[in-house]
């Protein structure tokens, strides 16, 4: 009889035990105080249940385990002092950018280098002969690293031109996501090895990522020829991207082409991911060229993800709305920042600045888009502004203040690119370069049309129930 009385005792002390294990975690790895005040309310209000519910669903397995992947990779540095910018030299006419540079050398973990040339490539159209040309033109190496490549009228292009460069002679070596590969059938990998072409896939299986396969994705847009001349941005290589695809079906996008001494910091980053998929050092003169400076941008590559790299971004945009002066400008596709930079946005707007936010009119992915037209209100009401773009579908992704500063590459304004993806951008520090990305915002803004705060608060009943129920899974978005 006793023992019978002992269960009950027993089995509320392992509960209290365990809820007590769980609620130390939640104290001392969460964050955000409203997720951990109810994480530890969850798991006290409902014992053991909260507990295996908080193991499940709230610990950040992600960021373990890109750390368990890629946290013991050394980064690769190729920075000649003489190619450095000068921090005066930034805030003689902006002494505001000079503190954004040095945030940004604090968080990247790189420097600033001087005597870049960048040019801005609208489209496929622009860019894919560019790419082309420069991969013809190749007698050293090749390197390219992309998150979609379809193997269709536009892929194919490519696949030839790169198994040509092979039987020159020339060092090629390709990375493909490995779930980006499977947007098309038949995946492009299977034409590369059949043409030759070494080709790697980044993550590939859900064996080797475990159950984070699907946010540990490499998002990262980059060719490199000869270790000189380098194309970033957000473009994949699609037949989409061409003005020949249907409208409904077409992807606008902006690309760059990229000379300096900046090239050595895109081309550390390919290294990097390259070492960590296949083992392989790439190293040399093959790879790292001397570069002289051959223009007036002074750059630095800034890379994001939810290793080592985690909230890099993050910190760079929140410093760079906080340092503007006269004017935000962005343009994503899919938007959707947390509270913070929704803050630093709103604040901006209050102190005089205009802050114009372009996003389109109809996003590929509609839940992202019910998502994002659910916290727009947060940033018209304090005063930014607010437009809709037309087809073809945007997936440009432009960052630019006072028409001084600029932010170009792969990432979005939205959870998986900021904390979830592998990511790469640029800071671009030119006053000419960054106009021209402004007057290409300006562009956007002429064919596209507002949406005000009426507009958001004139949706139907069903429309905002439908819009803050997708916000609810902004964090996967």
């Amino acid at each position: 009889m006793i023992r019978d009385f002992q269960w009950p005792l027993w089995l509320t002390i392992a509960a209290f035990a365990v809820d007590l294990a769980a609620s130390l975690h939640v104290i001392l790895h969460k964050r955000d105080v409203r997720a951990a005040i109810g994480w530890v309310g969850l798991i006290w209000l409902v014992p053991i249940v909260g507990a295996v519910l908080y193991t499940l669903f709230g610990i950040n397995r992600v960021r373990r385990r890109a750390r368990e992947l890629r946290g013991a990779m050394p980064r690769s540095v190729t920075v000649s002092a003489e190619h450095v910018a000068p921090l005066a030299l930034l805030g003689q006419h902006h002494p505001n950018l000079a503190g954004l540079s040095l945030l940004v050398e604090k968080l990247s973990g790189r420097a600033l280098l001087g005597g870049n040339r960048l040019e801005a490539l609208i489209n496929g159209d622009a860019a894919y002969p560019e790419m082309l040309a420069a991969i013809e033109g190749a007698k050293e190496s090749v390197a390219l690293s992309t998150f979609i490549f379809a193997a269709d009228s536009a892929g194919s292009r490519f696949i030839e031109a790169l198994a040509r460069a092979v039987q020159r002679g020339v060092t090629v070596r390709v990375l493909l996501d490995g779930a980006g590969v499977r947007y098309n059938f038949p995946p492009a990998h299977w034409a590369m090895e059949k043409a030759g072409v070494p080709v790697s896939r980044f993550l590939p299986t859900i064996a080797q990522a475990g159950p984070a396969f699907f946010n540990l994705r490499n998002h990262r847009k980059l060719l490199i020829t000869d270790g000189r001349i380098a194309f970033a941005g957000g473009m994949n290589i699609h037949e989409r991207n061409l003005a020949t695809a249907p409208p409904r079906r077409a992807v606008r996008e902006v690309h760059f082409r990229i000379e300096g001494p900046v090239v050595a910091q895109l081309l550390d980053s390919f290294v990097d991911d390259w070492r960590f998929v296949t083992g392989e050092v790439l190293e040399g003169t093959r790879w790292y060229p001397e570069l002289v400076p051959c223009g007036s941008t002074s750059a630095r590559v800034i890379t994001d993800g939810p290793d080592g790299d985690l909230d890099v971004l993050r910190g760079v945009i929140l410093g760079a709305v906080s340092s503007a002066r006269e004017s935000v400008r962005i343009v994503t596709p899919y938007f959707l920042p947390d509270q913070p930079m929704l803050a630093a946005l709103g604040v901006a707007a209050l102190r005089g600045v205009q802050v114009d936010i372009v996003v389109p009119s109809r996003v590929n992915i509609p839940v992202a888009q019910w998502a994002s037209t659910a916290l727009l209100w947060q940033v018209l009401r304090p005063g930014c502004s607010v437009f809709l773009s037309p087809l073809p579908f945007d997936h440009s992704k432009l960052f630019v203040i006072d028409r001084s500063w600029a932010l170009i590459g792969s990432s979005n304004w939205d959870p998986r690119s900021l904390r979830l993806n592998f990511e790469l951008d640029i800071e671009c520090h030119d006053a000419t370069f960054a106009a021209r990305i402004d007057d290409l915002v300006t562009e956007r803004i002429a064919v596209s049309r507002p949406f005000t705060l009426a507009d958001a608060d004139g949706r139907s009943f069903a429309v905002r129930v439908r819009d803050g129920a997708a916000r609810l899974l902004s964090p996967y978005l």
